[in-house]
């Protein structure tokens, strides 16, 4: 499965005039109707995305029933942006984190240096078209022959420091630190070693930390699936509390996740979905932004029994309401 770091790539929107907007989806809405949600807004598809995220936001909480609220805006379809209006409202599910550490571990100069020439490497390789990866021996290894040099040397990193990896992720007060010790501990050798380092990373309190920690923990899933005696267990607890998360990446990283996790239809982990972020699942499936919708449509689809085939044809069909709809009656017939 290929996975593009889209949180390294900077958005195009930087170089251009402010974009309007070709879709507005939601989330987190349970109780608080969508229109309610629309007029306090008062944007709408077509309109510019605006220009004060933390005012609207300020609107928004300030609905009753509505404890937080977060915007985001994304690249792109065609030349247009795309707007996710989440919500969290009073005694809905919420996505506990770690307080902020306070201590100042720090890693070493050419470490952090690595790590910004891989950032830039990956911007290059993406604007030629190359941004595909290979997680099949567990950590990212990019086809790009310039940004897998760098990615190479990570494995060196995470084997000599490791205890220091360690201590950053959960003592150091600077975010971009775990930030980019949650992305080098994930080429340590010995995977089994680091997968309670990247679960505990998934709560940071930064979300560019439980980005990258999710990101190394799915390449770890990938190696997992495809070679079952290295015996690694990796739990689906945190992946699916996130499909709860008013954060958007926790909710799209964890969706992806869970998709690799979910490929031999394990029981335990569709059970927990079922009980845990099945509301969550259906509103994702729904986004007008299809390119958002379709990971989530998938892991419905799985949800309600249905195999990867009928999935993928009724979403070529444009049969979305109707596989969402079986996808519910089948989970309320298993509840009988």
């Amino acid at each position: 499965m290929k996975f593009i770091w889209l949180s390294l790539i900077p958005s195009v929107f930087a170089a251009e005039p402010v974009p309007r907007l070709s879709s507005i989806n939601f989330y987190g809405l349970h109780r608080v109707s969508e229109s309610r949600i629309q007029k306090v807004l008062g944007v709408r598809e077509g309109d510019r995305i605006p220009p004060s995220k933390g005012e609207l936001e300020d609107r928004l909480e300030k609905i009753p029933g509505v404890v937080l609220a977060r915007l985001q805006a994304v690249c792109c379809e065609g030349r247009r942006g795309i707007l996710f209006v989440g919500i969290e409202e009073k005694g809905a599910a919420h996505f506990a984190l770690h307080s902020t550490p306070l201590g100042d571990a720090k890693l070493p100069q050419p470490m952090l240096d690595a790590y910004d020439e891989l950032v830039r490497a990956i911007e290059i390789a993406a604007r030629r078209g190359s941004s595909g990866e290979d997680l099949t021996q567990g950590h990212s290894l990019m086809a790009d022959p310039d940004a897998r040099e760098i990615q190479e040397r990570f494995i060196g990193f995470a084997s000599d420091e490791l205890p220091l990896l360690r201590e950053v992720l959960r003592n150091s007060a600077d975010e971009h630190q775990r930030e980019v010790a949650a992305t080098i501990i994930g080429y340590a050798p010995d995977k089994r070693g680091i997968i309670n380092d990247l679960e505990y990373s998934m709560q940071d309190v930064d979300e560019t930390v439980r980005s990258s920690a999710m990101r190394a923990l799915n390449a770890v899933a990938i190696l997992a699936v495809k070679q079952p005696n290295l015996g690694l267990h990796i739990s689906s607890t945190w992946f699916v509390e996130m499909l709860n998360s008013i954060v958007l990446s926790d909710r799209t990283g964890a969706t992806m996740a869970l998709l690799n996790l979910t490929d031999s239809r394990p029981h335990d982990i569709l059970d927990l979905i079922r009980g845990r972020a099945l509301p969550s699942l259906v509103e994702m499936a729904q986004w007008k932004s299809l390119s958002y919708a379709l990971p989530a449509f998938v892991l419905l689809g799985r949800v309600g029994g249905l195999s990867d085939d009928v999935i993928h044809s009724q979403w070529t069909a444009g049969e979305r309401g109707a596989m969402i709809l079986k996808a519910i009656g089948a989970e309320k017939k298993k509840r009988r």
